[in-house]
């Protein structure tokens, strides 16, 4: 590619922003489509031959750009959603497993972030579904389902941190203060 061609496509970086934005859901998505396309296009430079339109020829890398934004977003989304239909379906312990729970659950709970906090306290101890929960948090389901797994996680984290040894035994017979 010469540095005509290249400097042609760098002038005409705000009509192919306009381009993609027309085509996707915010500014920030279409810039890092352009930046992608750019480096694209230095990579693919050889597939450009001295008769086709420079201009032409990067419209071309843009509308892949944005097909494949799109493929990946909805691989994306149906891995959540297929996430959340696990979580959904996932047995829930029986009563006798519920008493053995350690009482310090309540303190190490206050210690999460708010939102951790709330889908610990709607989804997991009173047994809500995440569809519930997504719904009265104005979230997706998928992202619900991320929320209650890192929230489990910080859960966990914190109350091995907190009564080290007995978290790690399932909180039988604990001992914490």
């Amino acid at each position: 590619m010469s540095s005509e061609a290249i400097h042609g496509l760098i002038d005409q970086r705000k009509q192919f922003l306009r381009f993609v934005e027309n085509r996707v859901s915010s500014h920030a998505v279409a810039e890092d489509i352009i930046q992608a396309a750019y480096i694209r296009a230095m990579e693919k430079a050889s597939t450009l031959h001295k008769d086709d339109s420079a201009v032409a020829w990067f419209y071309r890398i843009l509308r892949n750009a944005v097909i494949d934004h799109y493929r990946h977003r909805a691989v994306e989304d149906r891995a959540l959603e297929e996430w959340a239909k696990d979580l959904i379906t996932e047995t829930q312990p029986d009563s006798a497993t519920q008493s053995i729970v350690c009482h310090c659950i309540e303190n190490v709970l206050s210690t999460l972030k708010p939102a951790y906090n709330e889908v610990i306290r709607e989804v997991d101890l009173a047994e809500g579904s995440i569809e519930a929960f997504a719904i009265k948090s104005g979230i997706t389901p998928g992202n619900a389902a991320v929320r209650a797994h890192r929230a489990r996680q910080a859960l966990k984290k914190q109350l091995i941190k907190t009564c080290r040894t007995c978290a790690k035994h399932g909180c039988i017979d604990c001992t914490c203060p």
